[in-house]
């Protein structure tokens, strides 16, 4: 299950690719995961050979059989990073080595072979050069990229493959939330849980938000525009979103999110907005909050903020929470200065428009 060497990819430049013109005019309004880059990386896993037949080349549908493993037993992980444009027209990536480590951490949970952080850098590094055209030059523009890989032996039977496909593809995106930053409200599920202690909740894999597309439902019916989870053992602490971390202010400045236990997801967005906070001299911590504490602090005043962090919609405030038993406001419901402050800090270290303290930003071209 080890990382194994770094592989060099092969290069196939798409023969066929989108002109200039479409996707220019794709990229005024790309949306989110909605159009994709005329490129794939591609990396092949055997059991006894290791990872193998690395290359990049025109992005087309795969071909599997029905019975390839990961239709039936869900052998399957996945990331999500950007590429931005930066302040001085160069490219970057925000930390793909949390990534590369996360990948990899997601993999042994999932009793799948780990991945090189070399040759997972490396994929990203070379799916954003040969798709640079593709970087939208909007304010919320970026190109999301999603390594992913699955368990591609054909075999009918409860083990772990033997043999994994890992590819990149790469979106295009603009804002996560069609309205652009504004707050969300969301929906406590009284019925759904996200994971539980010993199960795949630290693990990035799609079989977690599968799980949770029932209880986002449930969300949007009750005019919510995503979920929140409470704890699966007591049903009472606050767990995470339906697909981000969620963090607290508190009228004395300091932050308070659920503590990384197995059952949430760890969250880079989370892990830097924490980092950033700490810089600044707030207090953070990582205990668990529980959904009366929420209720009762957006009352009292004492909890004056809340948002929700992750890559896609980066730092997103919370205005109005519901459930069955109740619905309160946070604050005015409008966005904090403390949630803004932190968003744009962290925003213009991911553009190269402020210093990089902690050296996440990883240059490209």
């Amino acid at each position: 299950m080890s990382g194994g060497d770094n592989l060099d990819f092969e290069i196939r430049p798409n023969p066929a690719p989108v002109a200039a013109a479409e996707r220019d005019a794709l990229l005024v309004n790309p949306g989110f995961g909605r159009i994709f880059t005329d490129h794939m990386a591609t990396v092949r896993y055997a059991d006894g050979k290791g990872w193998y037949d690395a290359r990049v080349e025109a992005r087309a549908p795969i071909s599997v059989d029905p019975a390839s493993a990961v239709l039936h037993y869900a052998q399957e992980i996945f990331e999500g990073l950007k590429a931005y444009k930066m302040a001085d027209g160069g490219v970057a990536m925000f930390r793909p080595d949390a990534n590369a480590a996360r990948f990899a951490q997601s993999a042994q949970r999932m009793a799948m072979p780990q991945l090189s952080e070399g040759t997972f850098l490396q994929s990203l590094r070379e799916m954003i050069r040969i798709d640079q055209e593709w970087i939208p030059q909007s304010e919320e523009g970026s190109l999301y990229l999603r390594p992913f890989a699955y368990a591609s032996e054909v075999f009918l039977g409860v083990r772990p493959a033997l043999e994994y496909l890992y590819l990149v593809i790469a979106s295009p995106v603009g804002a996560y939330f069609s309205g652009g930053v504004k707050p969300v409200s969301v929906w406590v599920s009284p019925d759904f849980t996200r994971a539980a202690p010993g199960g795949t909740g630290a693990a990035k894999c799609g079989g977690n938000y599968a799980a949770g597309l029932s209880a986002q439902a449930e969300a949007i019916e009750n005019g919510c525009d995503q979920v929140v989870y409470l704890d699966a053992v007591q049903r009472k602490y606050v767990d995470e979103l339906g697909g981000m971390n969620v963090v607290f202010v508190l009228d004395d400045g300091s932050l308070a999110t659920p503590p990384l236990t197995g059952t949430i997801l760890p969250g880079i967005t989370r892990d830097s907005v924490l980092k950033l906070a700490q810089r600044a001299g707030r207090k953070v911590a990582e205990r668990p909050v529980s959904i009366d504490e929420w209720r009762d602090g957006a009352a009292s005043g004492r909890i004056r903020e809340a948002f929700a962090c992750g890559t896609a919609a980066v730092i997103t405030p919370i205005g109005v929470v519901k459930s069955p038993d109740f619905e309160f406001t946070v604050a005015d419901g409008g966005p904090g200065s403390v949630t803004m402050g932190l968003r744009k800090e962290l925003v213009d270290i991911q553009r190269g428009r402020a210093a990089d303290p902690f050296s996440w930003v990883h240059r490209v071209l």
